[in-house]
Formats: structure tokens, sequence, C-alpha cells
């Protein structure tokens, strides 16, 4: 382990190491901060569940809407860099709504504030996500190719890591700390961020280069975060976005250098303006026209229709857990903690299992699987489980697990498929897409559900039609399964 830590930072260099290691972190530790806010709804300001989901719903609304961020700082570099100017843009965007949410009580105290405040934040995470993956896909693709796994599998642990540390530390944080203080403790990591941008120096690009995405074949790796209203957002994982030639490294300084490749002139008589214009024209044509083929379009609606079909209760079953079962932040917490480790288990039973299998199969058997994490919530809900003597905790903490499980097993068919689809010169970009598609429809399923508590009459205290919420959603469940004839008849869960 030491070893290949020491080979990784003679690879990239200890700066650009630690910048990718901490970004994924902090998106793992999102879930220390995003626990308060939700407790923040409910206590504070006393939100409905459903006023609670729409507040989600709209705050993570950046996350779908990735590719914009990967066209813009492939097309319009800022004084000739591409990345580390447009990290630092992310990175404040990341940390002044924290610090605002901290410091201004009256922020805290208004739902639109709030909610402006929260879509800012996420503006700059899903933005470093998406800028900090072009660099990884930059570094490995042009000079340390060998390497483009292990960075990858860093970064997974960098994440996973994270998302324990949240998990475990936001619940201790909710029962000993004010919730102003979690947020100034939370704004911590991405000050850091912002000062450990300084350590990597990217070369700047010649003024002409602006044209190259549409010239150039290459890609690079963009990795997408699965958004998950709850907390976390932040088990979206690797795919590519365009990649440029590179000068060799220098020789070693203090700082690490990250130096995108030249392109081709395009012509000296345009004024910088044509040009970004024309390369943003250029993207944006190769992008839907891709698209718009029906090998890409009908699996890609799939995976949008099987979230939008199915409403989301998640917040609805929070305020439950913690208003009508009393359950305690720091059991949720330890929850949380389960359910990461059953998406590793999930992963694992995919990669070992399931990835020869027909890509129909494996969503078949997911969404019936969800059907019957459905009815563990429908037992839970009825109190069922108390007449056979089985305690709410023990429940709560399986289906976490199970819960987690089940989605990375319908979710590892989405990377593997969306991958296959992805036609060259275009893959990254593509692929963001894809992932924006898929968190874009987790977003108005969220609409979906906070719809149906609304119908249903179900808020803080008022529980009584939850049980008849749950098994429309149960229902709903199986509706994805009647629509797989959009699904490549013989694509299985294995690349190609």
């Amino acid at each position: 382990m030491i070893t290949w830590i020491k080979q990784l930072k003679m690879a990239f260099g200890v700066a650009f190491l630690w910048l990718v290691c901490l970004i994924y972190f902090t998106q793992g530790f999102r879930s220390f901060v995003w626990t308060a806010v939700s407790y923040q709804l409910k206590d504070r300001l006393k939100l409905s569940p459903s006023a609670s989901q729409f507040v989600f719903s709209i705050a993570f609304f950046p996350w779908s809407i990735k590719p914009i961020y990967g066209i813009l700082s492939d097309c319009i570099p800022i004084k000739g860099k591409k990345r580390i100017p447009y990290l630092v843009i992310a990175t404040v965007m990341s940390l002044v709504p924290w610090l605002i949410l901290g410091e201004n009580a009256t922020s805290r105290s208004s739902m639109w504030h709030l909610t402006i405040l929260l879509t800012v934040q996420n503006l700059g995470s899903a933005m470093a996500d998406v800028v900090v993956d072009a660099m990884i896909a930059e570094a490995v693709r042009c000079e340390k190719a060998l390497f483009a796994g292990d960075l990858q599998s860093i970064s997974w642990l960098a994440m996973a890591f994270g998302g324990i540390c949240g998990s475990l530390l936001g619940g201790y944080a909710l029962t000993n700390l004010e919730i102003d203080i979690i947020f100034l403790l939370f704004s911590v990591l991405p000050a850091i961020q912002l000062f450990s941008c300084g350590l990597v120096e990217e070369n700047s690009m010649d003024s002409e280069v602006f044209s190259e995405f549409s010239n150039s074949s290459d890609s690079h790796l963009l990795n997408g975060k699965t958004n998950n209203l709850d907390e976390d957002s932040s088990l979206e994982k690797k795919s590519n976005v365009t990649v440029r030639r590179r000068k060799k490294n220098q020789k070693k300084s203090t700082k690490t250098k990250f130096m995108p490749g030249k392109g081709k002139s395009p012509g000296k008589g345009k004024s910088l303006a044509i040009q970004w214009f024309q390369s943003l024209k250029d993207a944006t044509y190769s992008l839907c026209h891709a698209f718009k083929q029906p090998i890409i379009l009908r699996p890609m609606a799939w995976f949008f229709l099987a979230h939008v079909t199915v409403p989301n209760l998640s917040t609805v079953m929070f305020y439950y857990q913690t208003e009508f079962l009393k359950l305690e932040a720091s059991f949720l917490g330890t929850a949380r903690v389960i359910g990461w480790l059953g998406l590793m288990i999930g992963t694992f039973t995919y990669n070992q299992y399931l990835k020869k299998m027909k890509l129909r199969r494996i969503l078949m058997l997911a969404h019936v699987g969800l059907a019957f994490l459905n009815l563990f919530d429908i037992v839970l809900v009825s109190r069922t489980n108390v007449a056979f003597g089985v305690s709410d905790k023990t429940m709560v903490l399986y289906g976490s697990a199970l819960s987690d499980a089940i989605n990375q097993l319908k979710f590892m068919p989405f990377l593997i498929l969306s991958g296959q689809l992805c036609p060259p010169g275009i893959e990254g970009t593509l692929f963001a897409l894809f992932m924006s598609i898929n968190n874009f429809g987790s977003t108005v399923g969220s609409f979906v559900g906070a719809g149906l508590a609304s119908i249903l009459n179900i808020s803080s205290g008022s529980f009584d039609n939850l049980v008849l919420g749950i098994a429309i959603q149960l229902l709903c469940t199986f509706i994805p399964i009647m629509l797989l004839f959009l699904i490549p008849k013989e694509a299985t869960g294995t690349a190609s």
C-alpha cells in the first residue's frame, strides 16, 4: 500500500495527488453537512416533507447540467488556462455559501435564501468534480497512462473514506454542536482546497487553441457522482472528457506542473470571441448529433424514466424516522456508514457474479429488489416488525445496507452501457451528458415524490397515509421493468 502511494507520488507529484484526494474526500464528506441541512429544514424552518424534498430537488439541480461546465472549460480558457481558474471559481462557490450560512442567521432562517445558497454550493461542487476529472484524464492519458486505474482507485478510496467519516462525525456533531458551527466547520475543507489550487501550476496555452475541441479525436475522463438527494450526492464515478497533448514535465520544483497541450492553430485572423463561439457551437453540435442516434437515445430514455416513474420518498422517510420512531442523529449517521458498506458489497457482487449477465436481466432483478425494499418499509411503517419482536433500528440498518447495495447493482449497468455507447472523439462530454440525465431523472423523481406526499397529506407529525404512499411507490417500481425493451437485447454487464 505504502509502495503504491509512493509510486503515484513519483508519477504525478505530491501536490496534484493531494488535490485529487482532497476534492474526492470532500465530496464524500458532504454527508457531514447535508445531514445538518436536513435537520435545519425540518426542525428550524418547520418545513413539511414535501417542501423539504422540493428544496433538495432545486439545490441538487446543478449536478444535472455537468456537460456545460466541461464544454466551457474545454472551449473558453481563462488567461490561457483551462483547469485551475475554473477549479478556483468552483471552490469559491463551494466555500462562500457555507460561510454565509454559518455567520448569517437570516440566511439560515429563510427557505428561499437557504435554497439559493445550497444551489450555488452544489454548482461549485459539480463544476469542481468536472474539472478535476479532466485534470486526472489529461494526466493519465498523456503522461502516465499506466497509472490510470491506480489514480481512479485512490479517488474512490478517498471518496469512500470521506463518506464514512462524514456520516459518523455528522451524527455526533448534530448531537453536540449548533448547526451554524457545523456549517463553519465544513467550510474548512473547501478553504484548504482553495489554497491547494495554488500548489498545482498549469502552463498557459497558446491563445489560438480554442477550436481544438472540434478537431481533436481524443477524450479525457470525467467522473460523475450519482446524486443522492438525501446527503451524499457522492457516488457517481468516473468517465471521460476531452483530452489534449501536453508537454513533458519540466524539472522538479516545489509546485506540480499541470500542462494541457497545444492544438492546431485555427487561423490567425479570427478574434477570440469568434473562436470561442465556433468551438462551443461545434462541441454542442457533435453532442446533439450523437445523442439523437436511437442506439444511444433509447437506453438513456430508460434510465431517465426509471427515476421519473418511481416517486422518491426518501425525505418523507427521514421525517418518519426522526419524528415518529425518534431515531437520533448519531444512529442515522451509523446507518449511512452501513449504507456505504452496502454499496461496496453491491459493487463486489456485481463484479463477481453479475457482469456476464444480460443487462435486461440485471436491471429487472434490481427493480424486483427495490420492490422488496418497499415491502421492508411497509413492514416498518405499519409496525409489523414490532409484533414480531424486530427493533426499528435493526430494520433501518438492514434497509440502509440493502438499499445502497441494490441501487449500486442498478447503477453499475448504467456505467457500463454508457461507456459502450459513447462514440469515439466525444466520449467524455457525452458520458457527462449521460450522468446528467441520470441525475436529472433523480431530481424529477424527487419532485414526483414531493407531489405524492402533498396529495396524500403526509406532513410532519401526520404519517397516516405513508403506508399508502409506499404502496404506490412499490407498484411504480415495476413500470421500468415493462420498459426494458429500450435496453439493447444482447448487452451484457461487461464493457466491450
